[in-house]
């Protein structure tokens, strides 16, 4: 009974009550990029757009989008909770309200946010609330946290697109991804940072339907 409590909790996004308090400090990370050497913090070149995505554990998720062309840097970290500055332990847990997630900063003149959300629907499967595969809890739902309305009308667009796609190929699930304004966005761990490049044979943990995201009607795959 006790293990069932446990894991029930993990599904539940903690209230303002229940959550750790945190600190007002933020955690030490890395300050390069291992695989491209671009500062994981900025400044960011002039142009450059950002996105926040969660679609399973960040060490695999991050390298979807590191190696994605026109995708200028990538951080693994933690948003949408409730907890300031959490670290990796607190935010699995469940008693944070992070997701787990993947900053993507990229030049929009050489791959469009439609393109980067097209590669985030098809690297995980988008249906199954708060998990992804094998691994449980609310830090592990899907997300996508924007910057203006602009960000979120594209963002909604490629949901619906996918949703249509899921039924058209027979998959009868309804997408959970969550489409948020993104608030702070904390900085994982050092050894968090592009994990996979570190280690290449680590757990990767991602998975998907199968189904390709079409673009949205007359949205161009660059620019």
């Amino acid at each position: 009974m006790f293990l069932a409590d446990m894991l029930n909790r993990k599904l539940k996004l903690p209230t303002a009550a229940e959550a750790l308090p945190g600190r007002a400090t933020a955690l030490p990370t890395a300050e390069t990029h291992f695989v491209n050497g671009q500062p994981l913090k900025g400044p960011y070149p002039e142009g450059c757009e950002s996105v926040v995505l969660g679609l399973g554990c960040f060490w695999g998720a991050e390298r979807k989008f590191w190696t994605l062309p026109g995708v200028h840097v990538t951080a693994v970290g933690y948003i949408a909770g409730l907890t300031p500055n959490p670290t990796y332990q607190e935010v699995c847990s469940g008693m944070t309200g992070h997701n787990e997630v993947v900053l993507v900063v990229f030049d929009p003149a050489k791959v469009s946010l439609e393109k980067v959300l097209a590669t985030f629907f098809e690297s995980h499967d988008p249906t199954q609330g708060m998990r992804q595969g094998n691994d449980s809890g609310t830090q592990y739902r899907s997300g996508i946290y924007v910057t203006g309305a602009g960000q979120q009308q594209v963002a909604e667009a490629a949901r619906s697109a996918y949703q249509d796609a899921l039924a058209k190929a027979g998959v009868r699930r309804t997408i959970t991804t969550e489409i948020l304004e993104a608030g702070p966005f904390y900085f994982a761990e050092a050894y968090h940072q592009q994990y996979l490049a570190k280690n290449p044979n680590g757990y990767c943990g991602l998975g998907g339907t199968g189904v390709s995201c079409p673009l949205p009607t007359g949205v161009a795959a660059t620019a």
